[in-house]
C-alpha cells in the first residue's frame, strides 16, 4: 500500500510538473489601442476576454478617444495598464502636433486619471519641436511617465534634447533598420523598443540572427506589441501572443522572459510605483 501511494505521489508531481512546463510564456502587450471603431464590434467585457483568450499578463492600452481605455480599465483593473493616447479622434493623427487645444486635453486627462504613459503619438522628425510636442515631453516628465512614440529617430532624438532623462517606449522600433535600432538603444539608456509589427525580425518564423544578437546585447530594452490599431486587428491578438511565444522560445529563457513581460512590468512599475 505504501508504495503504491508512493507511485501514486510521484505521477501527481511528474503531471504537475508537465503542466507547468507546458504552460504558455505569460506576455505583456504593451501597443493595444481600443479606440472608438471598435467599441460596438468589440464590447468591453469581449475585448477583455480576447486579452485573456490571448493569455496576456497585461496590457498597455490607449484608445482614440481616451474613453476607450477608460472602459477597459474599469473593466479588468488588473490587466490594463493605461496609457493616455493625445488623440481625440482618429482624424488628429497628422495634425496634433500643431493644435494647442491638445495640450488643455491631455492636462485635463492627466489631472483626472492615472497613466503609465503618453502616447502612442505619431511624430516625425521636426514634428518634435513644435509647442505641442514640447509640452507632451514636460508632462511626461512632471508626472514621470513614458513617452510611447510612433517616431522615426530623428524625432526621438529630438525628444531626448527636450528632456535627456525621458522615458521613451519607440513603437514599432522606428522601423528602423537593426544597426539603427542598436545605435539609438547605445546612445539612450532610457529608450525601450517594442517590436509590433517587426516582420523582418522573425522571417519565415525563425528569429533573425541580427535581431538575436541586438536582444542578447540589450536585454532589457525590446518588449512585444501587436497594435490594434484598427477594429480588424483585434482578431490577431491571440493569434500573435502564440507567434511570439514561438520566436520568444528560440532565446534563452531568462531573456524571452525579459522581452515577454518581465521589461513590461519593469515599465510600469517605474511609471505607476507598481
Amino acid at each position: 500500500m505504501r508504495r503504491m501511494l508512493l507511485a501514486f505521489t510521484l505521477l501527481v508531481g511528474l503531471g504537475t510538473a508537465s503542466t507547468l512546463a507546458q504552460a504558455p510564456r505569460p506576455v505583456i502587450d504593451v501597443h493595444i489601442h481600443y479606440s472608438q471603431d471598435a467599441w460596438a464590434m468589440l464590447p468591453p467585457p469581449e475585448a477583455i476576454k480576447v486579452l485573456k483568450q490571448a493569455g496576456l499578463k497585461k496590457a498597455f492600452v490607449s484608445s482614440s478617444s481616451d474613453d476607450g481605455t477608460q472602459l477597459l480599465l474599469k473593466e479588468a483593473p488588473d490587466l490594463i495598464v493605461p496609457v493616455l493616447r493625445p488623440y481625440r479622434s482618429r482624424g488628429e493623427t497628422g495634425t496634433w502636433t500643431r493644435d494647442p487645444s491638445v495640450i488643455q486635453h491631455v492636462e485635463a486627462r492627466l489631472k483626472a486619471n492615472t497613466y503609465a504613459g503618453i502616447g502612442e503619438f505619431h511624430a516625425y522628425g521636426a514634428d518634435a519641436d513644435t509647442p505641442v510636442m514640447r509640452r507632451m515631453v514636460e508632462l511626461a516628465k512632471e508626472y514621470r511617465i513614458f513617452l510611447h512614440a510612433h517616431s522615426d529617430a530623428d524625432a526621438v532624438e529630438r525628444m531626448f534634447k527636450h528632456n535627456p532623462e525621458a522615458l521613451v517606449l519607440w513603437a514599432h522600433s522606428g522601423f528602423e533598420p537593426v544597426g539603427k535600432v542598436r545605435a539609438m538603444v547605445t546612445k539612450y539608456e532610457t529608450l525601450w523598443a517594442d517590436v509590433a509589427h517587426r516582420d523582418d525580425q522573425a522571417p519565415s518564423g525563425k528569429l533573425d540572427p541580427t535581431w538575436r544578437q541586438l536582444f542578447i546585447d540589450f536585454p532589457e530594452r525590446f518588449m512585444v506589441g501587436t497594435d490594434t490599431y484598427t477594429p480588424e486587428r483585434w482578431h490577431y491578438v491571440v493569434e500573435h501572443a502564440s507567434y511570439s511565444r514561438k520566436w520568444l522560445a528560440e532565446l534563452p529563457a531568462e531573456l524571452a522572459d525579459n522581452i515577454a513581460f518581465r521589461n513590461a512590468e519593469r515599465l510600469a512599475a517605474r511609471t505607476l510605483g507598481q
